[in-house]
């Protein structure tokens, strides 16, 4: 198994200059979402202060050129701070920053969806839009092999490894398990995590967040699993079709309810909303994966518990359809819908502000309404 050289320093050593102490200085790490609108990039600046909330925060800048987001003769971008987090490889006062990214014109640029998502969120805050993404990976060896698998074939064919348990089952829970703590300890909003279909895949869940918080607390819980799996040698890939055959992708299965949805009588708001999905299929496929429905063109096959990506399709309790109603939700005639159709690397901002344009402010046709 191929895992990076820094693994392989002491970490040891490391933790006896982590455990000096800091004086009254805080270590505030930037994070933002570069030019191919899924990597991640960050950087870290000294604070004279413990900053209690985003106003406190100073903007920055950074070199656009190195990140895809600019030409070299004008490359300077603005970090605005946008969410702020406890950092969990620092620790305590030290903090991570989520930041929108603007140009040199103060314009947001192309791979900063945070901003118009926030905007369409305002306009519907009274209707309380709660989220959930189902947010699924695999682990990678440096060599782009998946972790555990061996190194000239395959593992056994799937079945046993969703919620496995044992050595020849799970691969990789150590990751997970670091993930899932230091999530909880910088305030992201997860809710569950567990094994997946395909062996070295995994899962964890984020919300019910509301609005804008949702695409927040995914990017940092991302961000955050980037660097636990840096700490551990190996890479997190979030490919919606990493191997090719018969084995699952990954997706990034979004749940959605608004407060009339939640209350008595709400599936009738529920199927109303599912009706309007169906005569938008091609603007939410376009929105769903960073390559406007190409990625997921290799995992929405109809195949692997996929719907087609041709087609759009809901049913109650069916895995295989785009839009899938959750058994207990039927029963009980309100709740929530799960949208089977995002990518593992989608933008949580492009993904929630799709459903919002078209569930709540009754968008139609294959372009955004501008406001």
């Amino acid at each position: 198994m191929a895992t990076s050289s820094s693994a392989t320093l002491s970490k040891t050593v490391k933790q006896q200059y982590m455990e000096l102490p800091q004086g009254d200085k805080v270590q505030a790490m930037y994070i933002w979402i570069d030019g191919t609108g899924e990597g991640l990039r960050c950087k870290t600046r000294t604070l004279d202060f413990e900053p209690k909330s985003i106003e406190d925060l100073p903007e920055w800048n950074f070199d656009g050129s190195s990140t895809s987001q600019s030409e070299g003769s004008n490359s300077d971008m603005y970090l605005m701070p946008a969410a702020m987090f406890r950092d969990p490889f620092r620790k305590d006062p030290n903090k991570l920053v989520l930041c929108d990214v603007l140009k040199y014109n103060r314009k947001p640029a192309e791979t900063n969806l945070r901003i118009t998502c926030k905007k369409i969120m305002e306009m519907v805050e009274d209707q309380i839009p709660w989220f959930g993404m189902e947010q699924e990976y695999t682990i990678l060896g440096t060599d782009g092999h998946p972790f555990g698998w061996p190194s000239n074939g395959f593992p056994g064919p799937q079945g046993p490894y969703y919620c496995g348990v044992g050595a020849d089952k799970a691969y990789g829970r150590d990751v997970v398990e670091a993930h899932y703590r230091a999530c909880l300890y910088a305030g992201v909003d997860i809710c569950g995590t567990n094994a997946e279909v395909m062996p070295a895949q995994w899962e964890f869940q984020v919300g019910p967040s509301e609005g804008i918080n949702m695409g927040d607390h995914l990017w940092v819980a991302r961000f955050i699993l980037h660097r636990v799996c840096e700490d551990f040698g190996v890479v997190a890939s979030f490919d919606p079709k990493p191997i090719p055959g018969n084995w699952n992708g990954a997706g990034c299965h979004t749940n959605f309810s608004t407060k009339e949805m939640r209350e008595e009588g709400g599936l009738k708001a529920i199927e109303e909303s599912i009706e309007k999905l169906g005569k938008r299929h091609s603007y939410h496929i376009r929105a769903y994966d960073p390559k406007g429905g190409l990625d997921n063109a290799r995992r929405l096959t109809g195949h692997h518990e996929t719907s087609n990506i041709h087609e759009f399709s809901a049913g109650v309790a069916n895995r295989g359809a785009s839009i899938r109603i959750p058994r207990m939700v039927g029963q009980e005639k309100k709740g929530y819908f799960e949208d089977r159709r995002p990518s593992a690397n989608c933008d949580p901002y492009g993904v929630t502000e799709a459903l919002i344009r078209t569930c709540l402010l009754s968008e139609e046709g294959d372009e955004p309404a501008e406001y």
